[in-house]
């Protein structure tokens, strides 16, 4: 197994056109004791010196000279080699047209400028949750991890990926993905699952309808189901708590926070 990485051996690309804002970064990372750092002005010199050397993480603004940050997660998570590393994004953007592409493609953390070095602390520890293995603490009750079948329903190839890294850190292994809810829908009737994660918007069948299908029409109609999503709208929100969603969880989010609310979860069953 691949040791675990900390900040002293954290390898971070950041891509920021401001030689001012790069230095403010670059002395935080240093105080978190973050010092392999290299700077970059635009998404295409990072994305050459990528596919040279890959890091562990990019920092990444939202407006660079030849692209937006969300262009640059995208084509890292449409190129195979680049696909993994971790990404965060800096930038003082509120407008979800430009931020769910980023939430979408398994961004590790949206940081809002301006910030502190509490909350770049913060990111990169998420950061380091996601690229280091863990374990659940029901290990110690005798739960048996090894054998939870788990569904990932997300229209976002790039999303489940990240989760599914996340699940598998975790000691999760028996993952099975669905595209959209109509075919989490399907597989749920035709397989025998302990957990299902799911997005909110997606084509055919939403992950509200999802939830309402499981706890209406499905034989496993007990099924946790843990929601991620960037979804904002309160109301929508509300109905799928009321149809009985398990726990609510924002994209971009905290591995550890997953973690927290699988052992919630099944602690409560034991």
């Amino acid at each position: 197994m691949k040791s675990a990485i900390n900040t002293s051996e954290l390898s971070v690309f950041l891509v920021e056109p401001s030689s001012l804002q790069a230095r403010i970064v670059q002395k935080y990372l240093s105080d978190l004791g973050v010092l392999n750092t290299q700077v970059f002005q635009d998404g295409t010199s990072a994305l050459a010196a990528m596919r040279k050397q890959q890091p562990d993480l990019i920092i990444s603004s939202m407006y660079l000279e030849d692209m937006s940050g969300s262009k640059l997660i995208e084509v890292m998570r449409s190129d195979q080699a680049l696909t993994e590393i971790a990404f965060i994004l800096i930038s003082s953007e509120d407008n979800p047209l430009y931020l769910d592409p980023v939430r979408q493609s398994g961004a590790c953390a949206i940081l809002t400028k301006p910030f502190e070095l509490k909350h770049l602390r913060g990111v990169i520890f998420t950061t380091l949750d996601y690229l280091n293995p863990g374990s659940l603490a029901l290990e110690r009750d005798n739960f048996d991890i090894e054998n939870l079948q788990v569904l990932v329903v997300d229209d976002s190839s790039s999303a489940r990926s990240y989760l599914i890294r996340v699940l598998k850190n975790i000691g999760i292994k028996n993952i099975t993905e669905a595209e959209n809810g109509k075919r989490g829908a399907e597989i749920v009737q035709g397989h025998s699952f302990d957990l299902v994660i799911t997005d909110y918007n997606m084509p055919e069948m939403n992950g509200g309808e999802l939830v309402e299908f499981i706890r209406n029409k499905s034989w496993q109609n007990a099924l946790p189901i843990i929601m991620i999503s960037s979804e904002r709208d309160e109301n929508r929100l509300a109905a799928v708590k009321q149809a009985g969603v398990s726990a609510i969880c924002d994209k971009p989010f905290d591995p550890s926070h997953i973690k927290n609310l699988i052992e919630q979860i099944f602690a409560a069953a034991q």
